[in-house]
């Protein structure tokens, strides 16, 4: 959960400064805060867990590609608006039905983490929701773009629902839901967003993955930190 806020942090980051009206700029740095925010949250809690002196800081800035157990679509280059928005809501819509079942999670630190987080998530799904209609359901330009967007990041969906060892055993714990069992649910709400959007869901199932188990990320990932990690690399242990 901590690296997929931090890598999807990063990237919404990169539009300050430079996002299409001001009104958006402000949006989207304050969408990137929050994700760090929840970044700071969660991996503070895995450095507990792990028990190995690591705090949030150390997780985020001090670990290589192969360490990351990020979503293949968070790294994703921003593209055009277009498909920032898209891979915000597809992000969004996975989140909050993510965070809505860790909200009842046996791990008490979990819940907390996910009761606070929720609200955060469900204003940024809500507003990634109306743009991705505004913009779908608006110019000639702006659906194709939209459609484009949807057509390229569909394949990376299908890699939040898969699961592995960990994910059952904290399924069976009732520390976390089976991945799985939140498809309905995503699929529910990107169906109806996209009905309105007037976009149609690519047929294909097919999904890449690698990226939630660490043992393929893509080319993106490294570039990625190499910006974000560079000052704690050059400078270890800097404070100012």
């Amino acid at each position: 959960m901590g690296d997929n806020t931090l890598v999807l942090g990063h990237r919404v980051s990169e539009w300050c400064g430079v996002a299409p009206v001001l009104e958006e700029d402000i949006a989207l740095a304050n969408t990137a805060l929050d994700l760090i925010g929840q970044t700071t949250l969660w991996l503070n809690l895995a450095g507990e867990v792990e028990g190995a002196g690591r705090d949030a800081d150390a997780l985020a800035f001090r670990r290589d590609v192969k360490d990351f157990r990020n979503l293949l679509l968070v790294e994703q280059p921003n593209g055009d608006f277009g498909r920032t928005i898209m891979r915000q809501f597809l992000f969004d819509a996975w989140h909050q039905a993510c965070l809505s079942a860790l909200c009842e999670s046996e791990h008490e630190g979990i819940a907390a983490i996910a009761e606070k987080s929720l609200k955060e998530v469900t204003y940024h799904l809500e507003r990634a929701s109306d743009t991705v209609i505004g913009l779908g359901d608006g110019s000639d330009e702006s659906h194709a773009r939209m459609q484009a967007a949807l057509d390229r990041l569909w394949p990376y969906t299908g890699e939040m629902f898969t699961s592995d060892d960990v994910d059952q055993a904290m399924a069976s714990a009732g520390i976390a839901p089976d991945p799985a069992s939140l498809r309905p649910v995503f699929d529910e709400r990107v169906t109806a967003v996209m009905t309105r959007a007037t976009l149609t869901l690519p047929e294909s199932d097919f999904a890449h993955k690698g990226g939630k188990t660490g043992k393929r990320h893509s080319e993106h990932l490294g570039h990625l930190l190499t910006q974000m990690q560079w000052l704690q690399r050059a400078y270890p242990d800097a404070t100012w």
